[in-house]
């Protein structure tokens, strides 16, 4: 037991728990996907995982148009118009119950508030395949770290269940935060989106500076806990130079392995669904052959390097 950590009752708000995921760290793990981030990535694929909040879904391919969710609103937040619903999303107060009455299931609630340990009986349902496959949970975003107290008390009780603990971050988060998760820690799948202050500050808000005191600070202490992941995107990493970059940061850090995670535009549909327009100019995926160059350019400096999760 981890004697020392208090562990305590929290509410924590997930879009989804996802059971048997093989690439959000080793063997199979369950990645526990909480809501909200700091950032502003124009080319996010979970806009829903920006705020904390339930985010309503309208699937129009499976919509008839048969009105019965315009009907059932309590608020009036819903009214057809050539033959499909339209939404007063500022307005809905999620309670669902179009949701419900939806014979197509083209509505859907994404988000949802749930405690601690709601999610950690979830966790412990598949604890023989964490450690007969090198596995374990992996906490997931959106940023984990902005839900620092319930991310805490989620990690103290994996632990003490001996469950091997990862968490995604792009490692915008106050450095005292990360020195209190980091003995709760295996693995940090750390994202590094570029090495230019300037333009990761226009195009998603972080700061660099923050992001690399935390990398560093872990770095220096178990440089084997982090895994650098690198969204490549054309427009703007998706060059020899700043891979490069990145590449001499993991060295410098004393980190070895690398991860680049080609562009998609698999999660354009949900901008839709969410009744917002896809913000990113490129809509041109990239195919893992292209990375294979800067695959090679990695590996000749002595990383390892993989292409996806």
């Amino acid at each position: 037991m981890i004697n020392k950590y208090k562990v305590s009752e929290n509410r924590l708000s997930i879009m989804e728990i996802e059971r048997f995921a093989v690439h959000d760290g080793p063997g199979i793990r369950t990645v526990v996907f909480l809501q909200g981030c700091p950032l502003h990535c124009s080319w996010c694929s979970n806009p829903e995982s920006q705020k904390r909040k339930p985010h309503l879904l309208h699937i129009k391919n499976k919509c008839i148009g048969c009105g019965r969710c315009e009907a059932i609103c309590p608020r009036g937040n819903i009214s057809i118009q050539d033959h499909f619903p339209v939404f007063n999303r500022q307005a809905c107060v999620a309670c669902k119950a179009c949701e419900r009455i939806c014979p197509q299931n083209a509505i859907k609630f994404v988000g949802e508030s749930i405690t601690s340990s709601e999610i950690m009986e979830i966790l412990l349902r598949d604890r023989d395949y964490y450690l007969n496959s090198g596995g374990g949970v992996t906490f997931s975003g959106g940023e984990a770290f902005t839900q620092f107290e319930g991310l805490m008390d989620l990690l103290i009780q994996c632990k003490n269940e001996k469950l091997h603990t990862s968490v995604e971050t792009c490692g915008q988060v106050n450095l005292d935060k990360i020195k209190q998760a980091l003995p709760l820690i295996d693995l940090f799948l750390f994202d590094i989106k570029h090495t230019d202050k300037d333009l990761l500050q226009k195009e998603t808000g972080a700061n660099l500076d923050t992001i690399l005191t935390n990398l560093r600070y872990i770095s220096s202490k178990s440089a084997n806990k982090v895994t650098i992941r690198v969204p490549v995107i054309p427009g703007f990493n998706f060059n020899e130079n700043t891979l490069r970059e990145i590449f001499m940061l993991a060295k410098e850090n004393r980190i070895k392995c690398v991860h680049l995670l080609p562009y998609h535009t698999l999660g354009k549909d949900k901008y839709e669904q969410l009744g917002l327009t896809y913000p990113y100019s490129c809509e041109q995926m990239l195919a893992k052959e292209e990375l294979f160059p800067f695959k090679e350019m990695g590996e000749k400096m002595g990383l390892e390097i993989r292409i996806g999760g």
